[in-house]
């Protein structure tokens, strides 16, 4: 099965699963939702047994696929996965399932919330709603596999379409204006990286003996000029920081995170977003070392303003998905702080990090998502005594909270602390200071839950009802990975490590020395 074009298989497989959908017959929306999930489980399937394959002592690409696509620009349809992109390829096949089946009713027309108040109407129908799922499903998984860089371009920017939709058709009533302001953003980012990926071609025409080309071993062997490596970075490094997003290009997500369903919150957070930090691991360090290393100074400073702005405003916010948002913000700056440390520990939390973040916050919007469709509100101040009346439903809730705010023994916690651990070794005081968004985020966490579970039972969360099968079904899974890499990291990390060595490599830096000289023992052990 070595010759087997698995990374093309399982991108198609949700991308016929959309067209699928989208040409039942009008009307047949249980038949649409099913078959939705029908196909998110199969691609889910396929990434695990490709997952099987893969050898994790080896740190090149693996499940290769080459095809060239327009020769006369050096253009190819190349694929593969080292062990970062398959963590993150396995990560986007594990939650699209899990948000479909816990968005099985989010796009159902003229549903009435418990609390009286009326439901703002989607725009589009249920089939188009799945669809539209399981297409940025497909792009997704192409993005992380693309080892053609204008392969990579055409996918990153095809993200935007389906998103686009999810958001403007099926979110709130400011769903058109959060909608334009993310196309806005992003399609500034994605001119500028435009702007870049020409200027890779124009070099790589000059330099290369058989041509043009865009793929990714090609050019890296480019010996690219200071001047021009800094430029060709910039416009690389603005796009993946927008998509991240890091501050001051953030201000798009809170509005995007609130006006959106919980599942589309939950794509837009945990998989689309990564993208941004992905990019900067295999495009802005492979491409341009010496580039990466110029900016690193800059990069660390907006790393840790990110880190501890998205805290503080996490703690002052009164709307549960816009405080998630925010949180995000803080948890990118950590994931961006390891990348740029340039060290191993550094660059494999932050790896496991993208990973990690993407299971504990698909877990607080679906529950917080669950909660707002009883209550009929997304304020804080609307919720009170929820423990009460639905247990489970606050008991998962509190789950949620605590792998979000990283405590011992839940999966972010090994992340979080292995990125700050390698941003320690060379960047001491910004670790310092971005260890304090720990203590912002017990705070605006426990706040969180202690003023929508616990204290009176407020009359409007009287009647609310407990979380239900399929509710629970679709976050088991996610509790479950998350003590699973919580308690036992080491095959996560087994295959990431090898990725992140290569990239330390490419990029021209090793591990700093240890602080206190490493002595070997004396005879007899003494």
């Amino acid at each position: 099965m070595t010759n087997f074009p698995w990374l093309t298989v399982i991108a198609a497989l949700p991308a016929v699963g959309a067209l699928v959908v989208a040409l039942l017959p009008k009307g047949r929306d249980l038949l649409a939702k099913q078959t939705a999930l029908a196909f998110s489980v199969l691609t889910l399937v396929l990434a695990v047994v490709m997952a099987t394959g893969f050898d994790p002592a080896d740190p090149a690409f693996q499940f290769v696929e080459e095809y060239a696509w327009i020769p006369a620009f050096g253009i190819h349809y190349a694929v593969g996965v080292d062990g970062i992109g398959l963590v993150l390829v396995l990560l986007t096949a594990f939650l699209t399932p899990v948000v479909v089946l816990a968005s099985w009713n989010d796009a159902d027309p003229g549903v009435g919330s418990p609390s009286g108040e009326q439901r703002v109407v989607p725009k589009r129908s249920v089939k188009t709603f799945f669809a539209l799922m399981l297409a940025l499903e497909a792009l997704s998984l192409g993005v992380f596999a693309a080892t053609d860089v204008f392969l990579f371009y055409i996918l990153f920017e095809a993200t935007l379409i389906p998103i686009y939709f999810l958001i403007g058709s099926f979110g709130g009533p400011r769903r058109a204006y959060a909608a334009v302001k993310f196309l806005i953003y992003s399609l500034v980012g994605g001119l500028l990286m435009l702007a870049a990926v020409v200027g890779l071609y124009v070099v790589s025409a000059q330099e290369l003996e058989d041509g043009p080309s865009f793929l990714l071993s090609a050019l890296a062997q480019l010996d690219i000029d200071p001047a021009t490596q800094k430029w060709l970075f910039l416009g690389f490094f603005v796009a993946f920081a927008i998509k991240a997003p890091m501050w001051p290009v953030h201000t798009w997500l809170p509005d995007a995170a609130r006006e959106a369903t919980p599942g589309t919150a939950v794509l837009l957070v945990a998989v689309l977003d990564k993208i941004g930090t992905f990019g900067m691991i295999r495009f802005c360090l492979q491409l341009f070392p010496e580039a990466s290393r110029w900016a690193t100074p800059a990069v660390i400073v907006l790393a840790v303003i990110s880190v501890i702005y998205g805290a503080i405003l996490a703690i002052g916010q009164r709307d549960i998905k816009r405080l998630i948002a925010y949180t995000s913000v803080s948890h990118f700056g950590v994931i961006i702080l390891g990348i740029f440390a340039m060290t191993s520990l550094g660059q494999t939390g932050a790896t496991l990090y993208m990973v990690n973040h993407g299971l504990s916050t698909a877990a607080l919007f679906l529950v917080a998502g669950y909660l707002i469709a009883r209550r009929g509100s997304a304020e804080i101040g609307d919720f009170g005594g929820v423990d009460k009346v639905a247990p489970r439903l606050s008991g998962v809730f509190l789950f949620a909270i605590l792998s979000g705010l990283s405590l011992p023994g839940l999966a972010p916690f090994v992340s979080e602390f292995l990125a700050l651990a390698g941003t320690f070794r060379r960047y001491e005081v910004a670790a310092v200071i971005a260890t304090l968004s720990i203590i912002l985020a017990a705070l605006y966490m426990l706040i969180l839950y202690q003023r929508t579970m616990t204290g009176p039972t407020k009359p409007a969360v009287e009647s609310m009802p407990d979380l239900r099968p399929r509710e629970a079904l679709a976050v088991a899974p996610l509790v479950v990975l998350l003590l699973a890499l919580g308690l036992f990291p080491k095959p996560a990390i087994d295959v990431i490590s090898p990725a992140v060595e290569q990239t330390m490599t490419r990029v021209g830096v090793t591990d700093p020395a240890p602080a206190v000289p490493v002595t070997a023992p004396s005879e007899g052990g003494k």
